[in-house]
C-alpha cells in the first residue's frame, strides 16, 4: 500500500470514502445524519481541498485502488500558542484495511505534510462517540482538547 497527495482522478473514491465517514459518524449519534446530495458535496468538497493551499487531501492506495482517505486543513489559532493548527477533519480506511497498520502510516503522512505546511499543533476531529477513533488517536499521543456538546432546538 501507498500514501500520497490525491489527485483529481481520486476525487470519486475519495468522495465516496468521505461518505463513509459521515455514514458511520451518524450511526454514532443521529445529529449526524446524512444530507440526500452528501455524494455531490463531498465531490465538490474533495475537489476544493485538491486546490487549497490550506488543505491537505492524502489518499492510500493498494495498486490503482484507493482504500484510505485523510482530508486535513491549516487553520489559525487566533488566541493560543501554538498559533497554526492542521485540524484532521475526514479519515477512513475501508474496513478490509484496518487493523494493517495503515492508519498510522496515513496519520505520520499527514503529520509531517502538515508541519511543511506550517502546522505547530496536530489534531483530529472525531465524534465523541466514536471510542474507536478516540483510542486510535489516544495510542499516538493525541488528547482530547475540546469538547462540543449539541442539541436539536426545541
Amino acid at each position: 500500500m501507498k500514501v500520497r497527495r490525491a489527485r483529481r482522478s481520486d476525487v470519486p473514491a475519495v468522495a465516496e470514502l468521505i461518505v463513509r465517514t459521515k455514514r458511520l459518524n451518524n450511526e454514532f449519534d443521529p445529529l449526524f445524519a446524512l444530507v440526500p446530495d452528501a455524494k455531490a458535496r463531498a465531490r465538490k468538497y474533495a475537489t476544493s481541498s485538491l486546490t487549497s493551499p490550506q488543505d491537505l487531501l492524502l489518499v492510500a492506495t493498494d495498486g490503482e485502488k484507493v482504500v484510505g482517505v485523510i482530508r486535513a486543513e491549516l487553520r489559525e489559532r487566533i488566541f493560543y500558542k501554538p498559533h497554526r493548527e492542521g485540524l484532521i477533519t475526514d479519515f477512513y480506511i475501508l474496513p478490509e484495511f484496518r487493523r494493517k497498520a495503515l492508519g498510522a502510516e496515513m496519520l505520520q503522512a499527514a503529520s509531517r505534510a502538515l508541519k511543511k505546511m506550517g502546522a505547530e499543533i496536530i489534531v483530529g476531529e472525531v465524534p465523541s462517540r466514536n471510542e474507536i477513533a478516540m483510542k486510535f488517536y489516544a495510542k499516538r499521543g493525541f488528547r482530547p482538547l475540546v469538547q462540543l456538546f449539541g442539541t436539536s432546538p426545541q
